[in-house]
């Protein structure tokens, strides 16, 4: 078994919280890490797509309250929805019987219908905790090597499979699996497969890019709103990360948007190069579209190997996906990614503000190993004023490529953000 490092901060939530979501997508080793979990602590594991363990729970209340003792382990939490509302009533009486902690550990394999219950039924009882596929931290030299993790993704039976062959068979097998059986399940609503795998295919294609729904409708032969209402299918189903742009006011960062605005102010008081007053309008507002792992990307565009991989268009736009998710696995949990791009050019591939920080940290990524800045990060730069600034490439060593920016490997920068 390889360690997860999600298996501290699972522990850490149950300390603290009646109830933890393990949230991640089919076949991410949720199910691995919550069995070794329930072993060590002597808890119980049921699994609702089995349907003896369903039938157990068919009077919930009196089944969990023989064992309100234990931690119980409920996998495949979307097959018994109705559960939340008995869950509810459990926490609040071990509350008063004084078992505030430790009670139920859920595993879901999408965000929608789990958050959506969650946030009706369990609010203030629950803690959501992420587990991505396995990300550069966690694979050593000796399970994988980088290429190999790139190409194959971080899905456990893909990366550890004995050949490139088989690894390639598992995402196909994962792929069609999401769309025959799991996509329906999810959503209760049927969704015509083959549309969805070829705007599937085609968001790999585009790995990066900025999301144009209407230029996706026109071919596909559908309305732009049906093409939005499936990328946020596919975003609830923790396949496609839509990275939003940074208006230097995003989410949960005050501190942050109001430092940007302050710096932009005096920016075009100063008469500054590029600068208008209306910053906003001279900002990309479209979000950017990548298929969240690699090896999901590189099954739907039929790359198997990396020699395949290295020859081909969409290598580049492969490794700014790779890298992206490989950081935001190891950043710590609440920090807030987005991109900056303009109108005339600036760009910075990711910004990074992490919780307790004013000003956000850039990130560009570039493939090979002579890694060279463009004008743009330069102009976005100083648009931004980031508290550090690093250029992730293909190697190793660790230099400072310009005045404040610093060349780094991919895991060196994942070590970095886990200890923040």
């Amino acid at each position: 078994m390889i360690p997860r490092r999600a298996s501290l901060n699972v522990q850490t939530a149950l300390r603290r919280q009646a109830a933890v979501a393990l949230i991640g997508a089919r076949q991410v080793g949720k199910t691995t890490l919550a069995l070794d979990i329930a072993e060590r602590t002597q808890g119980l594991y049921l699994d609702l797509e089995s349907r003896a363990d369903r039938q157990r729970l068919a009077e919930p209340a009196l089944f969990l309250a023989e064992h309100d003792d234990r931690l119980i382990v409920l996998d495949e939490i979307h097959r018994a929805p109705g559960l939340f509302p008995e869950l509810r009533g459990i926490i609040d009486r071990g509350r008063r019987a004084g078992r505030r902690t430790g009670r139920f550990l859920i595993l879901g394999s999408a965000s929608m219908e789990l958050l959506r219950q969650s946030g009706e039924s369990l609010a203030g009882r629950i803690e959501l905790v992420p587990l991505h596929p396995l990300d550069a931290l966690e694979i050593t030299s000796q399970v994988a090597s980088a290429n190999t993790h790139w190409v194959r993704g971080g899905f456990p039976d893909s990366l550890l499979a004995d050949s490139d062959e088989d690894s390639a068979a598992f995402r196909r097998n994962l792929v069609r699996a999401y769309l025959d059986r799991d996509i329906s399940e999810f959503t209760g609503r049927r969704v015509p497969a083959e549309t969805l795998e070829r705007l599937w295919t085609m968001l790999a294609h585009g790995q990066g890019t900025l999301l144009n729904a209407a230029k996706l409708a026109a071919s596909l032969g559908v309305s732009s709103p049906t093409v939005t209402s499936y990328v946020d299918l596919l975003v609830d189903l923790l396949l496609v990360r839509r990275l939003r742009p940074f208006h230097g006011t995003n989410g949960d960062s005050p501190a942050a948007g109001r430092l940007f605005l302050r710096r932009q102010r005096r920016a075009v008081r100063g008469q500054a190069k590029g600068f208008h007053a209306n910053v906003k309008k001279r900002l990309v507002k479209s979000p950017k579209v990548y298929v969240r792992d690699s090896g999901i990307a590189h099954a739907l565009l039929r790359i198997e190997d990396y020699t395949t991989l290295a020859g081909h268009p969409v290598a580049g736009a492969s490794w700014e996906g790779f890298v992206i998710e490989n950081l935001l696995a190891a950043a710590p949990l609440g920090t807030m990614a987005s991109f900056y791009r303009t109108q005339a050019g600036a760009e910075i591939d990711l910004l990074l503000e992490l919780p307790g920080q004013t000003a956000p940290w850039a990130v560009e990524v570039k493939l090979g190993l002579a890694p060279a800045l463009s004008r743009g990060f330069h102009s976005a730069k100083q648009d931004v004023q980031p508290a550090k600034s690093f250029v992730v490439y293909s190697g190793d060593e660790r230099y400072p490529l310009a005045k404040d920016v610093e060349a780094i490997g991919l895991k060196d920068l994942a070590a970095l953000l886990a200890s923040q």
